[in-house]
């Protein structure tokens, strides 16, 4: 047989190799260092040819018996490999989804599981540890003492071993397994003595292998194996995990990196404790160095790893200091230029970067300037304890220190501040709270979080502002100016989140705390009380967002005067909040104010002039003025556009209220495309369940429900649903839109025994959350109504409908589109009951109404006409009604406007 050789991992250097030759009669052993011959007598040799081994003999370090998962494809590409062309070397694979040759991949449980699944296919099978050549030595000693002990119990190693080389030339067919290879040059020699036999090895290096053999790459375990191998491990192969389960493991192997060893060390934990996998992940820095039974202490990940540590420093104390640093970033792309401060230049910083990945700690990008990180890796080194309980733990003051070099000038060279923001974050976020102070930290979040800022991006600073408050309570106090400032601002990120069980408390504490420390009128305090009363409002708790929005204006124009920009922010955060309430005579005027108040004060084109400028816009499109609310949401999207940029969370706000106003015109063809677009921008921007994405993906499925495409609308709309009860709760105001414009899928789809049980939920609902009489209160009323109408239950829908009209024309005006839309309905339920005396002057009325309010082509005009054509012709006939008549589709919440920005100034 030729020689097989499966090293696992990347680059190696060779040292002195111990060789070993035999010839006649005599066995020769040259050592490495001082190149010792050892001479074999005739009787050793005699017996080295004589002595058979015992079948199945073999010496592996464990059993098969253990769940193997995801490897079965290498299993088979390694015996392919040693059967037909005699070389293999088992390396890692890289790039995004590997690292080569890291530690606990996998390597030597494959070698293990090859061994037994073919050890009777092989004479012998000899397990060998050769991280050093003196222990490949001992290995093959032992051999001699397992085969032979009559004669290799009296003699030395170096005898025993040179036995050992002569009894594998005599008797051909054995498979060596080199565990651990740290010098690929190491296995040299006896790849060249032993040439009858399988050579299998394993290593943490990749490279060096090119002139020893052959190479089969060995990678990361693919999610599904993962979560597969994680379940059996911790719950047992004879329970099957459920699906909340499932989702936990599928957390956690990512957390774990796929690394099949730390799989293992999980599921053993899990399996031995009973914790849950959820808290395991929180444990995850804690448990890396536990073993539990079954796993040898000494190979948990965090012991492998050390190991390797300590022979990279040994090769390049550089090395380490560079990885310490990198353990506090992010895991993924890392630019060489972050990291080429730490070292006096790039020649030390590439020598350094490749002793890394020679050992597999980093993989590098395609084009080699950056570098990646397992993120399992970096959990073990942020855990290794610091050298002093005051001090820093290693690599976290260098990784603030790049990153504070690095930080581009104010509002320049975006991609660079792109590339850095996952860095900045990742340090913020891996910081421990009650770790000693940075200046240098501090001034890193701070300035991005600024960015963020200006970005519109404030819920992606979470994690900056979360640290930098942990700071200013460490060193200023609970209660210092800039700690309660630190602390309105991470109240803001939670609300710019959507997070408002979070946002609300700490508003709440921020406000009682500057009443305290400033004074009821401080302006600081206003601010705070501004801020408390618009997140109750964004709560849906309109009852208590009103009269504080009231308090702080009067209060503002009592400090600050009547055009200061903070007393202009109050004034249109009260208007907007009258608008939820559903007081447009109240909202529309204040809107109206404030807006000419800000062009003069702050310019046209300001930021809070734009807003607004998008609030009066949507106050008239609640107002049913399309007239004037079309044009003003043009201007202040193009405004936006110029101002903010594409993206700005303020330029998708006007963008979903244009797409509303299109809607509301008929003008679908332009509705679905923009309401599509400004959907994908929230989700890649605010993310998939933020408050103002659940609205977008709301009102498209609106959208799609008014052009009849049920299919997309319906699933679209239960899902938004579930989002909104999970994230916003089950009677909070959009939760409860959600649930209406389901309601109002399934009537659509004819599903009315799905359709009107919840209709009545939210009518209910809504009657205790706003009052009889809010719009949103009579929507609803009117799509229950006219879902008792669709299921014939005429004695419940004419009185619904009814009273729904008289409180429309009551609370929104006599033209107002709702109102049209109560009166074409009441008119339909006339006509089904054979009231034609009543149906049609309520028909001529609507419809003139409709002209001259919507148009004489927008759908709901078509609508009226076509009922009224009906009615008139069974009037003509006195005929039975027919069924072609049809009512104005149950009316949809629309979007919303947001206030202006409410954080404190950085």
């Amino acid at each position: 047989m030729t020689d097989r050789l499966i090293p696992e991992g990347s680059d190696v250097q060779a040292t002195g190799a111990r060789s070993i030759a035999v010839g006649g009669d005599v066995g020769l052993a040259v050592t490495g260092d001082d190149a010792r011959i050892v001479m074999l007598s005739a009787e050793a040799v005699h017996w080295a040819k004589d002595v058979e081994a015992p079948p199945g003999a073999a010496n592996l370090p464990g059993s098969a018996s253990g769940v193997f998962v995801g490897r079965e494809d290498e299993l088979k590409r390694l015996h392919r490999l040693l059967t037909d062309e005699g070389e293999a070397a088992v390396t890692q694979v890289s790039g995004t989804r590997a690292i080569h040759g890291l530690g606990g991949i996998g390597k030597s449980t494959l070698a293990l599981h090859y061994a037994h699944i073919y050890r009777h296919a092989y004479t012998l099978v000899w397990w060998l540890n050769a991280a050093t050549t003196e222990q490949i030595v001992t290995s093959l000693a032992s051999l001699a003492m397992r085969l032979c002990p009559q004669w290799a119990s009296a003699a030395d190693v170096e005898e025993r071993a040179a036995w050992a080389m002569l009894w594998l030339q005599w008797h051909p067919g054995w498979l060596l397994v080199f565990d651990n290879v740290e010098r690929p040059d190491d296995l040299r020699h006896y790849l060249g003595a032993l040439p009858d036999g399988h050579h299998l090895a394993t290593s943490r290096t990749g490279t060096g292998w090119h002139a020893i053999a052959p190479t089969l790459s060995l990678g990361l375990l693919d999610a599904d194996a993962a979560v597969r191998l994680l379940c059996t491990l911790a719950l047992g192969e004879e329970q099957t995990p459920t699906p909340q389960e499932r989702e936990e493991a599928r957390a956690l192997a990512a957390e774990l990196g796929y690394l099949p060893l730390a799989l293992e060390q999980a599921g053993a934990y899990l399996f031995e404790t009973g914790t849950s996998l959820a808290d395991y992940r929180t444990l995850l820095g804690q448990v890396m160095d536990t073993a539990t039974a079954g796993i040898d202490p000494e190979r948990t990940i965090a012991r492998i790893w050390r190991h390797t540590l300590t022979a990279i420093e040994r090769r390049n104390p550089q090395a380490v200091t560079l990885l310490n640093a990198m353990a506090w970033l992010a895991p993924d792309d890392i630019p060489r230029t972050l990291l080429a401060t730490l070292c006096p230049d790039t020649l030390t910083l590439g020598e350094a970067l490749g002793v890394l990945h020679s050992y597999n700690m980093i993989s590098y990008s395609a084009d080699r300037q950056s570098v990646s990180v397992h993120r399992l890796v970096q959990t073990v080194l942020r855990h290794c304890p610091a050298p002093q309980p005051d001090e820093h733990p290693a690599g976290q003051q260098d990784a603030a220190h790049l990153i504070r070099q690095a930080i581009p000038a104010e509002d320049t060279n975006t991609p660079q501040w792109e590339r850095l923001l996952p860095h900045v974050i990742a340090l913020a976020a891996s910081t421990p709270p009650d770790g000693p102070a940075s200046t240098e930290a501090a001034y890193c979040y701070q300035t991005t979080a600024q960015y963020l800022h200006r970005q519109g991006r404030d819920a992606h600073t979470i994690p900056l502002r979360a640290a930098i408050l942990a700071q200013c309570e460490q060193v200023l106090g609970d209660t210092h100016p800039s700690t309660l400032t630190s602390r309105n601002n991470l109240a803001s990120a939670y609300e710019s989140a959507g997070d408002l069980t979070r946002a609300i408390p700490l508003y709440e504490a921020i406000l009682t705390q500057r009443e305290q420390v400033l004074g009821d009128t401080h302006p600081d305090t206003l601010t705070s009380r501004n801020n408390l009363a618009s997140a109750y409002e964004s709560a849906g708790d309109l009852t208590r967002a009103i009269p504080l929005h009231e308090t702080t204006l009067t209060q503002s124009e009592q400090v600050l005067g009547n055009t200061h920009p903070s007393t202009l922010t109050s004034r249109n955060n009260l208007a907007y909040a009258y608008h939820a309430a559903g007081n447009l005579d109240r909202a529309i005027p204040l809107h109206e104010t404030t807006l000419t108040q800000r062009e003069q004060v702050l310019g046209d084109t300001h930021p809070d002039t734009l807003t607004s400028r998008n609030n009066l816009a949507y106050a008239y499109y609640a107002a049913g003025n399309l007239d004037r609310a079309i044009p003003l949401h043009e201007t202040t999207l193009t405004q936006r556009e110029q101002v903010l940029g594409d993206t700005h969370p303020d330029t998708l706000t006007s963008r979903n209220n244009l797409a509303g106003a299109y809607h509301a015109a008929g003008n679908l063809d332009r509705a679905i495309p923009l309401l599509a677009a400004t959907l994908t921008q929230r989700e890649e921007v605010l993310g998939d369940t933020h408050p103002e994405t659940l609205s977008s993906r709301n009102n498209l499925a609106y959208a799609y429900y008014a052009a009849g495409n049920l299919d997309r609308a319906i699933p679209l709309l239960a899902a938004t649903l579930t989002q909104c009860e999970q994230v916003l709760g089950d009677t909070h105001p959009n939760t409860l839109t959600s649930r209406d414009n389901l309601a109002s899928g399934y009537y659509a789809a004819g599903d009315l025994d799905r359709a009107i049980p919840l209709y009545e939920a939210t009518l209910t609902q809504r009657e205790e959350a706003f009052g009889d009489t809010h719009p949103d209160t009579l929507t609803t009323r009117n799509n229950l109504a006219y879902a008792y109408y669709a299921a014939g239950n005429l004695d419940r829908a004419i009185p619904l409908l009814a009273a729904t009209l008289t409180q429309r024309e009551e609370a929104l005006g006599d033209t107002h589109p709702d109102t049209l839309t109560s009166r074409n309905n009441l008119a339909l339920a006339y006509y089904a009951a054979g009231d034609l005396d009543r149906a049609i002057p309520l028909y001529e009325a609507t419809l003139a109404q409709c002209e001259q309010v919507l148009g004489d082509t927008h759908p709901d005009t078509l609508t009226t006409r076509n009922n009224l054509a009906h009615a008139r012709k069974a009037a003509e006939t006195r005929q039975q009604p027919d069924t072609a008549a049809t009512a104005t589709a149950p009316a949809f919440s629309a979007p919303q406007a947001v206030p202006t920005n409410r954080n404190d100034p950085p």
